[in-house]
């Protein structure tokens, strides 16, 4: 089939010229439109401070501390006890429990390039994913110790300590109600980082029934006084048992 004749400008009427107009506003308008979508979805710093901003104040900016936290946890949907909280403070590397500084704020969310608070929802399950690897895991709860301890003491004090075993624990420590007991009925105030660490590996390579516990092992004393409470505890329960049988 020939190709038409291209019309000149010279042919082309008044109405042909409205419409070249209209079509090149409307592409126009497109394009603006396309642009801002893909400003949305693309990371932005400038918008992740701003964002940052709305829960400071202005006497201290860079510093988001317990009431900002609480409205930040508000708007993202998640309870500031969620475990996925502490996941997220380890990816900022924040130091402090209950703040996050301005520089550990872009730090974490520019690695996981969210700017509002929608893309930080998006990024849940990814955080709680990290807590199902056994590496990671193992970092994160090593973190704990540090971030959730006063920077004052050298040690954690014990509150803290068994609502921080809790969170990263008691789900997936069969042995975890136990030992709670134990902590609670103990002489023990503060936990160490020694001790914090190795309850991790006792809890991960330690059966429930002790089978394999090694009584000359290099445990610290704490856990060698839990074995020894929880085996009495136990063998008390026996007797009971017994007791309750033979009447």
């Amino acid at each position: 089939m020939p190709r038409g004749k291209r019309r000149s400008a010279a042919d082309m009427g008044p109405g042909d010229d409205d419409r070249h107009c209209s079509k090149r506003r409307v592409t126009s308008s497109s394009t603006r439109r396309h642009s801002k979508a893909e400003d949305i979805s693309s990371f932005s710093q400038k918008r992740c401070i701003a964002w940052f901003r709305e829960y400071t104040t202005p006497d201290d900016p860079d510093t988001l501390g317990p009431e900002g936290m609480e409205k930040f946890c508000e708007d993202i949907g998640v309870e500031p006890e969620n475990v996925v909280m502490l996941v997220l403070a380890w990816k900022m590397n924040a130091r402090q429990m209950g703040f996050f500084t301005l520089q550990e704020w872009t730090k974490g969310l520019t690695e996981l390039q969210c700017d509002t608070h929608t893309k930080v929802q998006n990024k849940l399950d990814y955080l709680k994913s990290f807590l199902h690897e056994p590496s990671t895991f193992k970092s994160i709860y090593r973190y704990a110790y540090d971030f959730a301890r006063d920077k004052d003491q050298r040690s954690m004090d014990m509150e803290t300590a068994r609502a921080m075993l809790q969170l990263l624990l008691g789900r997936q420590w069969s042995l975890y109600s136990q030992f709670n007991n134990f902590l609670e009925q103990s002489k023990y105030k503060v936990i160490n980082k020694d001790q914090w660490c190795n309850i991790l590996e006792f809890s991960r390579s330690i059966q429930s029934d002790l089978m394999n516990y090694d009584v000359d092992g290099a445990w610290p004393v704490m856990l060698d006084e839990f074995v020894e409470w929880l085996k009495a505890a136990r063998e008390q329960t026996g007797k009971g048992s017994s007791s309750g049988k033979g009447s």
